[in-house]
């Protein structure tokens, strides 16, 4: 069995207890029980988004990020991603050091620029690549709205879905905005005529995405890895 034991989590990390539990749930009614993959976590670090680090959205996605992280993988650990109009920082989230990680990190970081989609994606699949992983890899991708660059982002996704990476978009904000037309686009790229498989997935966390259950929330970060897995292993990109 894949990934961290609850007593390591009720002593590492006791606030997580009861994601981790959740996941542990969802991960089961979604047929990936001892699973592994590696996680990432992506945020927006773009001007709008100064709301969601304010309340606190942020810090709770990656802390449910790391629950789920915790049935997948065993090093207790998600790397995380900052981004704007550039990268803003790489780094990472642990079991040991998760209270206030987020708020610590944004407050060593500059100033929060526009929103860049592809040169985070890039920065995640050179870590990937880098780490030398044998397992696939999920990665929660947090934004408030379209990129500036939309055909690069559209670029970068179509090249990685020939990568064992399936990247789930998680939108926060009004579910009525039209900024998340381009990541509806994004889920729903022809498969072969642009991407090898479907290797993206999107759902809207709302403008306050605290509200969602754990629950739900796993739910819908898993919902459409099982597909991509077994498409990617037809085509021999996960083996």
């Amino acid at each position: 069995m894949a990934g961290i034991s609850l007593t390591k989590i009720e002593e590492a990390a006791p606030a997580l207890v009861g994601p981790y539990k959740s996941a542990g749930i969802s991960l089961v009614k979604h047929g990936l029980s001892g699973q592994r993959a590696a996680v990432y976590l992506v945020v927006d670090y773009s001007g709008s988004m100064k709301p969601f680090y304010d309340d606190g959205s942020v810090q709770a996605l990656a802390d449910r990020v790391l629950g789920l992280s915790a049935h997948l993988d065993d090093d207790g650990t998600v790397p995380v991603v900052f981004f704007s109009t550039d990268v803003d920082a790489v780094t990472d989230i642990a079991l040991e050091n998760h209270r206030g990680r987020i708020e610590r990190i944004a407050a060593g970081l500059g100033h929060m620029g526009r929103t860049s989609y592809h040169l985070a994606m890039d920065a995640v699949i050179d870590h990937y690549l880098d780490s030398g992983s044998s397992a696939p890899a999920l990665v929660v991708f947090q934004t408030d709205g379209g990129p500036i660059n939309k055909l690069a982002a559209e670029r970068y996704l179509c090249k990685a879905a020939r990568l064992p990476m399936f990247w789930q978009f998680v939108g926060f904000g009004d579910r009525g905005s039209k900024q998340f037309d381009f990541l509806r686009k994004l889920d729903e790229l022809a498969v072969p005529q642009k991407r090898v498989v479907d290797n993206a997935g999107f759902f809207q966390a709302g403008s306050d995405p605290r509200a969602v259950s754990d629950g739900e929330l796993y739910d819908r970060l898993v919902a459409e890895f099982p597909q991509w897995l077994a498409a990617a292993r037809a085509r021999g990109i996960v083996t």
